[in-house]
């Protein structure tokens, strides 16, 4: 019933987010986990609001049973995906030349974008995204990365706790005898 996809931690996560009555101790294999989630199933089930979208027992059964969303590519479908990335990157490290890039024309890189865009997941894909915003030869050319919720909530929590440690400093120049004051907020 559960696909192979989902590991130990990803179904530990999806009990913590969701609030299934679940017991599990950090000594569980990932069978284990398996059979305390389906024993949790048979019974009614209150989920808890979620970023995995799901609101009800038949939504987490069909969850379960599909394919991890985070898990789409083997290694070496990920090592191609990387290996694209880094072409890219380097395109436009290189100031947005062909010249200094394996590619022959921008087509190459649209159609090279236009497939890894799909694995947003990986934070060079996500480079990739945001640089290529800057290329004058791709303007009007948008390549929005799919970012799976967990993977997007992740962010959200980075970039808040990144803002709430945020400290602002004004400095003021004044007279020679006191040459420089700094105010914090």
């Amino acid at each position: 019933m559960i696909h192979k996809t989902h590991s130990k931690n990803d179904l530990i996560d999806l009990i913590n987010h969701l609030g299934l009555p679940v017991v599990f101790s950090h000594q569980d294999n990932k069978k284990d986990i398996q059979d305390k989630i389906k024993v949790a199933i048979r019974e009614e089930l209150k989920i808890k609001d979620n970023h995995f979208k799901i609101e009800d027992k038949d939504q987490l059964i069909v969850y379960l049973s599909n394919q991890n969303p985070k898990k789409t590519l083997t290694t070496k479908e990920k090592n191609d995906v990387m290996n694209i990335a880094k072409f890219i990157i380097n395109y436009c490290k290189c100031g947005y030349d062909l010249e200094y890039s394996k590619y022959n024309d921008i087509k190459e890189i649209i159609d090279d974008m236009d497939y890894i865009k799909q694995f947003g997941d990986i934070p060079s894909v996500r480079r990739c995204c945001k640089l290529l915003k800057d290329d004058v030869k791709l303007s009007g050319i948008n390549f929005k990365p799919y970012i799976s919720p967990q993977v997007q909530k992740t962010l959200d929590d980075k970039k808040v706790h990144k803002n709430k440690h945020f400290i602002n400093v004004k400095i003021r120049h004044t007279t020679p005898e006191n040459p420089i004051i700094l105010y914090f907020d």
